[in-house]
């Protein structure tokens, strides 16, 4: 995952108010596009919309090498082919203003979006966020939403570093004990040179054995640093 490199949120609200923010949500079943994506095992792009009072036209591009079989036609109900170049097809549905859909929900917020394809039955939204307070309403209304929904990508505006050089570690990847250990050990200043405490301090403090406590901290300390290196 490529990103801004924080870990926490107040960082990026101190520096630079804007952000990009790249969201996958992963089979999200209420959009009909990802339904067509799974059912042909072919990829989506650009999805637009015209509102029309309490109707929605929706249109996208599916990237298929072959047309669907019958096996795919429930996924296509209600759809109309509307242009076709190549392996390229132009499909255009109309839905009701206000059903499940996580492309509105955003926008609802204030976020058009920027960019919007599916991959591998999950739906990846690009929007511009007016901060961090805003992005985090949109991640909270969409997880209350959707179960599953991860952050693939966040910039800073005006950042001039690369994107080598940027990395974003969700804290979502930690259980909520493996976070409370590490907050913990990190504000009695375990982690610190020297010490601010020890193995044995922190453990007390959370009422936990010191094996315990290393373990914990051996599991968070790999997922972020999965997130670092891998990214």
């Amino acid at each position: 995952m490529i990103g801004t490199p924080f870990n926490d949120e107040s960082h990026v609200a101190s520096v630079v108010p804007g952000i990009r923010a790249e969201v996958k949500l992963y089979s999200p079943t209420s959009c009909p596009v990802v339904g067509v994506s799974e059912a042909t095992d072919a990829p989506s792009t650009s999805i637009s919309k015209a509102v029309n009072g309490d109707s929605v036209t929706e249109e996208f591009v599916l990237q298929a090498e072959a047309p669907p079989d019958d096996e795919a036609a429930d996924a296509f109900d209600g759809m109309e082919e509307v242009f076709t170049y190549g392996s390229q097809t132009a499909y255009r549905f109309e839905r009701s203003r206000g059903d499940p859909c996580p492309c509105e929900s955003i926008e609802v917020l204030g976020c058009p979006l920027l960019e919007t394809y599916v991959r591998d039955g999950s739906l990846v939204v690009v929007f511009h966020a007016n901060g961090v307070d805003h992005l985090r309403e949109v991640l909270t209304d969409l997880r209350d939403r959707w179960s599953n929904v991860s952050v693939q990508r966040l910039i800073q505006s005006g950042d001039e570093r690369t994107e080598q050089d940027l990395v974003f570690v969700d804290r979502s990847d930690l259980t909520d004990r493996q976070r409370e250990v590490l907050e913990t050990a990190h504000e009695m200043g375990y982690f610190e040179h020297p010490k601010g405490a020890n193995a044995t301090e922190v453990a007390t403090e959370l009422d936990i054995a010191q094996a315990t406590l290393a373990e914990h901290l051996a599991a968070a300390q790999s997922k972020l640093l999965s997130s670092i290196l891998d990214g």
